[in-house]
């Protein structure tokens, strides 16, 4: 990619999108383009092929997706393979229609087996049963990395997937129902601190492991990608190490200075009992993350303050 060439960040308002945006801008990148939801339904076909036939973007991220916790993925399961499917097919059979020279989509890593052997390497995909709380997403996801695989071999596309693990950062989603764990937890823990409430239920035992990348860092490593690697097998990205639902719980209480007790109720879902990707392709092509764990959430935090509390 050239500073000048033309990039369009589909869902580029959305957490991962919008730092993307950001990371792009700030090493110089100047011909970006995004589209807000009223302005394009990335549902409907026909106004994805006018827009990539006005707009003939060179360079392409596909951030846009429905997203949510377990609780919305369990509710909404329709939603979440219906609308996925539709925004991601839409966006990556018209980048080929568009002669689009290169298109980066975002995996998920709930693609792979609830069991998988740990740390998880990208072949472990369709190795086995998926973790039922999420599975409908997942499979939109394992889609979307199998159309661009299958564009690349039938058609010569220079498509690739990159499979991040969980995600945080500025933007998030912090609905009280319907949002992923950290998010979840900054607010389940902002809000008790207000109200001087003794205690904060947390779900489940909190004992799954869990790896927490910082969107900054998934940001640049999707723009590293874009510029350096045109391979058909899907990338891991994460931050290389785990932890505990109830060490990460500690954490946002000590970030958020709540003073409370912290209970579990294991009556809630668990999910997966562990998730650490194999990040060390990605490593030995030069690329880590940089921002740690305690000092990404003071980040989040600050954002949410910001952006919800004010």
């Amino acid at each position: 990619m050239s500073r000048s060439s033309c990039i369009y960040v589909a869902g580029h308002g959305g957490m991962v999108g919008s730092a993307i945006w950001r990371h792009l801008s700030n090493v110089g990148f100047t011909n970006l383009h995004g589209r807000t939801r009223a302005e394009l339904n990335l549902l409907d076909a026909d106004s994805v092929r006018r827009f990539y036939g006005e707009m003939q973007p060179e360079f392409v991220f596909v951030a846009a997706a429905k997203v949510g916790g377990i609780v919305a993925n369990s509710t909404q399961p329709a939603s979440f393979l219906y609308e996925n499917l539709q925004v991601q097919n839409n966006l990556i059979h018209g980048a080929f229609e568009a002669g689009v020279k290169k298109l980066l989509f975002l995996g998920s890593s709930c693609i792979y087996p609830k069991h998988a052997s740990q740390p998880i390497k990208e072949e472990y995909l369709l190795s086995g049963p998926l973790e039922p709380t999420n599975e409908w997403y997942a499979i939109a996801k394992i889609a979307g990395i199998k159309l661009c695989q299958a564009y690349r071999r039938q058609h010569g596309a220079r498509f690739i997937s990159v499979m991040p693990c969980n995600l945080y950062g500025f933007g998030d989603n912090y609905h009280p129902e319907f949002s992923h764990v950290l998010p979840g937890m900054i607010r389940r823990f902002h809000e008790a601190k207000v109200m001087c409430q003794p205690s904060v239920t947390c779900w489940g035992s909190g004992n799954p492991r869990r790896e927490f990348l910082f969107a900054n860092d998934l940001a640049e490593a999707c723009v590293f990608l874009m510029e350096s690697y045109d391979g058909e097998a899907a990338l891991n990205v994460g931050a290389g190490k785990d932890l505990t639902i109830r060490e990460l719980a500690e954490v946002v209480r000590r970030v958020v200075d709540f003073e409370g007790d912290i209970v579990w109720d294991p009556s809630r879902p668990d999910g997966t009992p562990r998730k650490l990707l194999d990040c060390s392709r990605i490593t030995a092509m030069g690329w880590k993350p940089r921002t740690d764990l305690e000092a990404g959430i003071r980040f989040a935090y600050s954002d949410f303050l910001k952006t919800v509390v004010s």
